[in-house]
């Protein structure tokens, strides 16, 4: 029987070959369950998901104090360096099936790189990817995390201009999702630390969906 008092996120992550995925995982989860390192090649090769230990005094719903975990499936580069699309796009849609068939996801994170512009053919692969897993509901349950935002600092601009200043492409892309996007500042704080304001932001999110989930039976 479900515990009233806790509530489990699952999330998903998208992106590219070396958008952050893994170290951010890392991040949401408070913990190195991920291997995250540089690499002129694909890293991760299948999915994995890691499990958070419950964060108390988190947040409230229905006027109860809820403790909440996260749960959040890693899945290879797309596209990947040495696997076919084909190949990480089943992969990734066996993992759905099996981790969220029932529990139902609440968020799939589309990663992207803030100090690499979004254009290209291959920019947009991951996004028809999350389109064709998730169906005709992706918008609504798809949010995009910006990694390597500290670039943004350094080169002098606000999260606001950074948006002003984007690609057509990158602007098409928000609005898709109804502009929901988080940025993810790499800093010397501890990784739960870290993932506080992110964590707060998605849920959020998930609140605006009114704690709906996509469901993959």
């Amino acid at each position: 029987m479900t515990d009233p008092s806790t509530m489990i996120i699952n999330l998903a992550l998208f992106g590219m070959t070396q958008s952050g995925k893994s170290s951010a995982g890392n991040i949401l989860l408070g913990s190195n369950d991920f291997h995250s390192s540089f690499a002129p090649c694909s890293v991760t090769q299948d999915c994995s998901l890691g499990r958070s230990c419950y964060l108390h005094n988190f947040m409230r719903r229905k006027g109860q104090e809820m403790a909440v975990q996260v749960r959040v499936l890693d899945t290879p580069g797309y596209p990947h360096s040495s696997q076919s699309n084909q190949n990480v796009k089943q992969k990734v849609k066996d993992a759905l099936a099996q981790h969220f068939g029932q529990d139902g996801l609440h968020l799939a994170l589309l990663l992207l790189r803030a100090d690499i512009p979004l254009c290209g053919q291959e920019a947009s692969l991951p996004v028809q990817m999350i389109q064709e897993l998730l169906g005709h509901s992706w918008m609504k349950y798809t949010a995009v995390l910006f990694t390597h935002a500290e670039k943004i600092e350094e080169a002098g601009l606000t999260e606001e201009e950074y948006i002003e200043e984007a690609s057509d492409t990158l602007l098409t892309l928000l609005n898709s999702v109804h502009c929901r996007y988080i940025f993810q500042y790499k800093n010397q704080n501890s990784l739960k630390e870290q993932r506080i304001p992110i964590l707060e932001k998605i849920l959020a999110i998930i609140k605006e969906n009114c704690f709906q989930v996509l469901t993959f039976k």
